[in-house]
């Protein structure tokens, strides 16, 4: 059975306290040891409209969300009791028809407005706002991997709307929709091949992760809050693992994540070149002290993998040669 966890259960774990996350990371590497283990207390959420999910008791209060099936165990989401089974009930794991990406989906609520009679003075309606996506097809708006019962809502989007609609949405349909919006043309992933695994599309691996080992969810718990050093933009995967034959040079303006795939590049080549060493320099003393850091947190228990890391301001290169 495969283990896996989702960025909406590593940013509901970096909200807890101290002492609640070490409960949470016990009882994870109790499920990733064995994940049918008859002493887990797991309870299956019959509100839930995924029935999938299920409910696994941490301490008195807390609650661990998990979509389990006969192939896979998802950690999804963690909080206090109430909070924990209401983010469940208005959620379901699916894979999208067009994609073909798993995705967690939230849920759409029909809420009535309920209109109380007003007896003032009527004033002049404003102008409507135009609809921002009236023009795109729906087909165009599935492959950029907005969920089906959310294309009603999408192309009734407004400027004013706009915003608050994005954080309901998977993020690649977030991401599209906003480019869209601002004039630019979307990238759309190749959808996946027939019967492929849904959680290995690259829409899919920016928000799951499957856990080889202990180790490993070791790893991407240690720091909750440093979503990097776990889950990748396909973009930058793409950079990440790409296979060059020379030189490269990748450029982009502050903020946009030129540090984090050189970190993840140094370890995927130190990986693929087990008999080689990997220098990773950068131009001050000081800069290259902040790589050791996020170095270590990235490759934090594999010690035999960090020997062959190293990281030099371009000064301390030219002394040692």
């Amino acid at each position: 059975m495969n283990v896996l966890i989702s960025d909406t259960f590593t940013d509901s774990l970096a909200r807890l306290s101290g002492d609640e996350q070490k409960l949470v990371k016990t009882t994870a590497f109790d499920l990733q040891l064995n994940p049918v283990n008859p002493g887990m207390s797991l309870h299956k959420l019959d509100k839930a409209r995924d029935k999938h999910f299920w409910s696994v008791r941490v301490s008195g209060d807390v609650r661990l969300i998990v979509h389990k099936t006969d192939s896979s165990l998802l950690l999804c989401y963690v909080d206090h009791h109430d909070q924990a089974y209401r983010w469940a009930e208005r959620r379901k794991l699916e894979v999208h028809p067009t994609t073909g990406a798993a995705q967690l989906v939230e849920i759409r609520e029909t809420v009535q407005e309920i209109v109380v009679p007003r007896y003032v003075e009527a004033t002049p309606a404003s102008p409507a706002r135009a609809r921002l996506f009236d023009h795109v097809a729906e087909k165009s708006l599935l492959a950029y991997g907005v969920p089906a019962e959310w294309l009603a809502d999408v192309k009734s989007a407004d400027e004013d709307s706009l915003l608050e609609l994005a954080t309901h949405l998977p993020a690649e349909a977030a991401e599209a929709l906003l480019t869209l919006a601002t004039g630019g043309t979307p990238q759309v992933q190749a959808p996946a091949a027939a019967k492929a695994d849904p959680f290995s599309h690259p829409d899919a691996q920016r928000r799951f992760r499957v856990m080889q080992d202990v180790e490993e969810l070791e790893r991407a718990l240690a720091y909750p809050w440093d979503k990097w050093t776990t889950f990748l933009h396909p973009a930058q995967r793409q950079w990440v693992e790409r296979d060059e034959a020379g030189p490269a040079r990748i450029a982009g303006s502050a903020g946009t994540g030129k540090t984090i795939v050189a970190l993840h590049r140094a370890v995927f080549l130190a990986r693929a070149n087990p008999h080689s060493r990997v220098l990773l320099t950068t131009f001050s003393e000081t800069l290259a002290h902040a790589l050791r850091d996020k170095l270590r947190r990235l490759i934090s228990n594999q010690p035999k993998l960090a020997e062959r890391l190293e990281v030099l301001a371009m000064n301390a290169v030219g002394v040692r040669l």
